[in-house]
């Protein structure tokens, strides 16, 4: 075998073990911030699940606030569907777009709610009420801690896929930057207040 033979298969060699090395990094960092999107995903279905009971029970005291239990339903009801539309890719900024804009309306939607129920002590002293409220603020603290570490691993995937000589193979090899999970409304910093403190 001629040295010029021999070289040009070793730097074919490096190339391969080069690109497949770059390509498994990247697939393990999209990985991680997928399995960090299925954490978010179970604590927005968790959500998704107390909101028909929390209208329920307020139902009857709220007659006459019917169309504050409606913005809930409906805001929960297109949440559910961009929630669904971004567990199927995470990496789909148009989809997880979507799912920040409908969290940021249910967000609000749920936050008229708690200020309506704060206004009707019979309401507010009702057990199940109380209850569903208190479950409601574990699992928006649950939201807030899964939405850390989702955009932790974005973060950490976006920086590698853009560094150098990553940026310029990352693209041909099917990895584009992914979206952070932000609230859109900087008024919905904070989990929908509940009213009921101790």
């Amino acid at each position: 075998m001629s040295t010029g033979l021999v070289i040009a298969l070793a730097i074919i060699a490096m190339a391969v073990i080069f690109l497949t090395t770059l390509y498994n990094r990247l697939v393990t960092l999209r990985n991680r911030f997928k399995n960090a999107f299925s954490q978010i995903d179970v604590q927005l279905k968790r959500r998704y699940d107390l909101i028909p009971n929390l209208v329920d029970t307020a139902k009857g005291y709220l007659a006459h606030e019917r169309e504050t239990l409606e913005a809930v339903v409906k805001a929960r009801n297109i949440a559910v569907g961009a929630e669904q539309k971004a567990a199927l890719d995470p990496s789909d900024s148009g989809a997880m777009s979507q799912l920040m804009g409908a969290e940021s309306a249910l967000g609000g939607a749920l936050s008229r709610l708690m200020v309506t129920v704060e206004a009707h002590p019979e309401l507010k002293a009702d057990r199940t009420m109380s209850e569903l409220t208190e479950e409601l603020r574990s699992t928006e603290n649950r939201i807030a801690f899964a939405r850390q570490a989702y955009n932790d691993a974005v973060t950490g995937f976006n920086t590698e896929r853009e560094k150098f000589p990553t940026v310029a193979l990352a693209g041909a090899l099917g990895f584009t930057g992914a979206a952070l999970f932000e609230i859109l409304d900087a008024t919905e910093r904070t989990a929908p207040k509940t009213g009921f403190t101790s």
